[in-house]
């Protein structure tokens, strides 16, 4: 797969994750959290949207990321595209009006990297719910000042990847990044690789 298809589609999810479902689900119901789903991710409350592979789903429609914006893809759900105000600096850096595009092999990848870390981090923490934040857009957790996550790839690693991030900067080899440690998921070979990774930087933390 090549990188450009892979930062193109990443941006592109990135965007609508920011724009059209976490912005409008914060007007509505108060909360930026998204969730990984289905060959995806999804709003947590209303309105009820979400990403499948490369295409938006709501209100009994399937709208494909091709050659397309947030504004207009809100627009045909019935919501108004925006970021959350005042909530974090940063983000997508996509406005509603930016053309995205999103190709299906990438997002594909992308949600695999979702529900990957999903799987593992509930199976490393019963009883957690992790998230998807519209700001990184990685999915993870935070425990005793420690996050565990999967991201979709950025400007350090640019396929998906794990990572364990301990607020208190640690010393050794398995430390490989300057928040913590990652480890591609494609090198981890799916949930049980990155639950060992997850394990292996819990046991680690001095």
């Amino acid at each position: 797969m090549d990188t450009e298809s892979l930062v193109r589609t990443r941006r592109a999810l990135h965007a609508v994750a920011e724009l059209v479902l976490a912005g409008p689900q914060f007007r509505t119901s108060g909360t930026i959290r998204l969730r990984a789903s289905l060959g995806g991710f999804a709003t947590c409350a209303e309105p009820n949207v979400q990403v499948v592979g490369a295409a938006l789903v709501a209100s009994g429609q399937r709208l494909f990321l091709e050659r397309t914006s947030c504004a207009a893809l809100a627009a045909a759900i019935g919501v108004t595209a925006g970021a959350p105000a005042g909530l974090y600096q940063g983000g997508s850096g996509v406005g509603p009006e930016d053309v995205i595009e999103a190709d299906p092999r990438p997002a594909h990848l992308i949600a695999q990297g979702f529900a990957v870390g999903d799987a593992a981090l509930r199976r490393m923490f019963p009883g957690a719910d992790p998230v998807i934040w519209p700001e990184h857009f990685d999915i993870g957790v935070t425990v005793a000042a420690v996050d565990y996550g999967v991201s979709p790839g950025d400007d350090f690693r640019a396929e998906p990847y794990a990572y364990v991030g301990p607020h208190v900067r640690q010393q050794g080899k398995y430390w490989n990044a300057p928040f913590g440690a990652v480890a591609t998921v494609r090198e981890l070979g799916g949930v049980d690789g990155v639950l060992a990774f997850f394990e292996q930087g819990r046991q680690l933390i001095a």
